[in-house]
């Protein structure tokens, strides 16, 4: 079995950049109601069906090992080997589980009862991608370069690359599968949205920033659905460092 990639080169060019455009089976995600947890977890499974299909094609081509992550959509309290859930983020990826944790009612509380399906779907794939960077090797190395950091501020600007690539690499997923899912421009606007809500925001100090601008979580969330690469979410390897403050 072939190697994952290390160190600088899992980081900074990593095969999987080198994929081309990612290639959905195709993949109608089931109708959802966001207030119904069961049928929450029937459209999160449906979503990360197709998010496996895709990823394992991906990795294939690349020529790197390639395990699906495990799901834990929960209704009840818990303990992962990284923390326990609930979670104030109502969503997490653990690699220590290779799992994604979603909390089917959280996550709907946390974004105010929105009833827009792709909110809940970039969510899953945004999670989905932290194990992309697992499995590629991007993500050893990653945590090894920002323990070296001296002070939060140093961190998060480590921190930051890695979030706007998840953001980056959801959107190449959504935008691959927009034709069979369906998704409309009208989605792409509430997926841009949500990218900016969720982003830093100007006022907080810098030891807190972690996600990146607004302009800039929207910027590699809309790199991604246009251009559906991972070559497209190479947040490392930039000459402008303002496109990931």
């Amino acid at each position: 079995m072939p190697d994952r990639p290390s160190g600088q080169t899992a980081l900074l060019a990593n095969p999987l950049y080198t994929t081309g455009r990612l290639s959905p089976l195709p993949c109608p995600v089931p109708d959802v109601d966001v207030h119904e947890p069961a049928s929450m977890e029937v459209f999160l499974h449906g979503v990360a069906d197709c998010l496996d299909d895709v990823w394992r094609t991906q990795f294939e081509r690349a020529g790197i090992p390639f395990s699906p992550p495990d799901r834990v959509f929960w209704t009840e309290p818990g303990v992962s080997p990284c923390r326990a859930y609930p979670s104030a983020a109502g969503a997490f990826y653990c690699r220590a589980g290779g799992a994604i944790y979603i909390g089917t009612e959280d996550v709907v509380d946390k974004w105010n009862g929105a009833e827009d399906s792709v909110v809940y779907a970039s969510l899953l794939a945004h999670e989905y991608a932290h194990h992309v960077q697992g499995e590629s090797g991007l993500l050893e190395y990653y945590h090894e370069q920002r323990q070296l950091e001296r002070d939060d501020a140093g961190r998060n600007t480590w921190t930051r690359r890695s979030e706007l690539q998840a953001n980056c690499l959801a959107g190449a997923f959504l935008g691959s599968v927009r034709v069979s899912y369906p998704l409309s421009d009208t989605d792409l606007e509430v997926l841009l949205d949500d990218a900016s809500a969720t982003a830093d925001r100007a006022d907080e100090p810098e030891e807190k920033r972690t996600h990146g601008a607004p302009e800039n979580s929207v910027r590699w969330t809309r790199a991604g659905w246009e251009q559906q690469s991972p070559a497209a979410c190479n947040t490392w390897d930039l000459e402008d460092e303002s496109l990931v403050e």
